[in-house]
């Protein structure tokens, strides 16, 4: 299977750049305390003074622009992530949250499953989950490395998310946040921990009902798209333990518009591409991987377990 992964355009790069800048400003910070007290105050004080001027022209820009260039502004995750640090994002921590959720529910949805925020509250998020995405087994893949990744980048300044299940689907309360998400801002490497978003700008090249192969973060994937959705499993099919190269997309015989089932070329098992890579005749589960658009930029999330 070809590897179609290039290098980063120039916007992710600059986008991962920024990314980093609070760490890179804090060990510069640390460096300068190698010239005492003094030194170190002044440091601090020079990235205060620096913060508070382009805090106030980013005041007065929202001041000047209108409504609409607002909402643009506000969907940048780089101004967005720069007017939170400065207290002037026009929308509530709900409001950011909701705002989140709705990002991902698309991924969620092609698992049978969604996601609904049932408030926020002295910094804890409560979210229910519903549908068959609690028992696919990449539940924990998509928790982890879509939902919690997605809320904590809208509302850095929660403290925890909790998870309930849907009542009518479990009597089971409030499932342990610590069992199902990665405390990110606890670890030092959060991202090396529990898995890596990696840009893939080349999924956009797949047309309507293709199938390709990708080698991302060192897996071999298999992504398609139908209709408008992008899908990206891990290449093995689990009924023969081969590879999927060569798998097509078919529709089956009396279905809608929008099935899409992958025949894998060996054993000639069939899964359902829409509804995260279930078999259709028999038992087994293709491997999804979550992709989302972050940052303008198609990505998917490959966790740790996965990548090796």
């Amino acid at each position: 299977m070809p590897d179609r992964l290039g290098e980063h355009d120039e916007a992710a790069i600059d986008t991962d750049r920024w990314r980093g800048a609070g760490d890179r400003i804090e060990t510069l910070l640390d460096a300068s305390s190698a010239g005492g007290v003094v030194a170190r105050e002044r440091a601090e004080q020079l990235v205060r003074e620096v913060s508070d001027l382009y805090g106030a022209g980013l005041a007065r820009i929202l001041e000047l622009v209108d409504p609409g260039a607002r909402e643009r502004l506000v969907a940048d995750d780089l101004i967005a992530s720069l007017l939170l640090v400065h207290g002037l994002h026009p929308h509530d921590v709900d409001t950011r949250v909701r705002a989140a959720l709705d990002s991902v529910r698309p991924y969620l949805g092609s698992h049978g499953g969604d996601v609904e925020l049932l408030d926020v509250h002295d910094g804890v998020v409560r979210l229910e989950l519903s549908g068959s995405c609690r028992t696919c087994p990449s539940s924990s893949v998509t928790l982890e490395l879509a939902v919690e990744d997605a809320v904590r980048a809208a509302a850095p300044e929660i403290e925890s998310i909790e998870v309930a299940a849907a009542q009518a689907e479990s009597t089971d309360s409030l499932i342990s946040a610590d069992s199902l998400f990665a405390r990110v801002h606890a670890d030092t490497h959060p991202v090396e921990a529990h898995g890596s978003w990696i840009v893939v700008p080349e999924l956009a090249e797949l047309g309507a009902g293709e199938v390709g192969g990708f080698v991302i973060g060192g897996q071999t994937v298999l992504a398609c798209r139908v209709g408008d959705d992008l899908f990206v499993y891990r290449d093995h099919c689990p009924s023969c333990d081969h590879s999927l190269a060569g798998a097509a997309l078919q529709r089956r015989v009396g279905f809608p518009v929008g099935d899409a089932v992958l025949r894998c070329p060996t054993c000639l098992a069939h899964y359902d591409a829409v509804h995260a890579g279930a078999r259709v005749d028999g038992e087994g589960h293709l491997e999804p991987l979550p992709v989302l658009v972050r940052a303008g930029e198609l990505s998917v999330a490959v966790p740790m377990e996965v990548a090796g």
